[in-house]
């Protein structure tokens, strides 16, 4: 078996992955099925996060999967492969987003937010305004933000996934920090709790 260090963590490259690889590519259905299973919970959670609503991150992580399996014969098995398989998600979700800037919205997103949540926890109330915050953000900015703080990949290694220089990642979840601070603070919500930010 070969690990592969993540940020004091490590990537598990098995030989049982590995064989599971070779049978979706041979276009075994019931390996396609467990292969999907295997990552549907983390592409779900990032496409979510991405795209702020749970149908289109449905069918987002879907068309991930889809693009994944159709793509595993490119796969760098030098490489380590759920990092592979969350930047296809990112970067799917990114072209929902840009299209959908191009759609107006009649109200801003804060709106939707009730201003009484008494039934919600202080964490969770800061959860959901985190949430809400990283949807204001630029998405190239959030997928960075998002595979760093919740994914923890290393810079360098989304450096290598989104085929971008190490110091433009650094700054792209710097800048994604800072904006969701800046927001946060116009709403009164982090009182000083602004390292919970990434932790969210």
């Amino acid at each position: 078996m070969t690990e592969r260090k993540r940020r004091g963590k490590v990537w598990p490259l098995t030989s049982d992955i590995c064989l599971l690889v070779d049978q979706c590519r041979a276009g075994d259905d019931s390996a396609i099925r467990q292969f999907i299973d295997l990552f549907r919970h983390k592409v779900y959670a990032l496409c979510f996060r991405m795209v702020g609503e749970h149908h289109e991150a449905e069918d987002m992580a879907q068309e991930t999967f889809v693009r994944v399996i159709r793509s595993l014969h490119h796969w760098d098995r030098e490489r380590p492969l759920e990092p592979w398989i969350l930047t296809i998600a990112g970067n799917r979700c990114r072209t929902l987003l840009s299209k959908r800037k191009r759609r107006p919205q009649a109200h801003p997103i804060e709106e939707h937010v009730a201003d009484h949540r008494p039934d919600l926890q202080p964490a969770q109330i800061l959860a959901e305004e985190v949430h809400l915050a990283l949807q204001q953000v630029r998405s190239e900015y959030r997928q960075a933000f998002l595979l760093f703080h919740e994914h923890e990949l290393s810079y360098i290694e989304i450096s290598q996934q989104l085929g971008r220089p190490l110091g433009t990642i650094k700054t792209w979840v710097h800048r994604a920090r800072r904006e969701m601070i800046a927001r946060l603070s116009q709403r009164g919500v982090l009182e000083g709790r602004e390292d919970e930010v990434r932790r969210v």
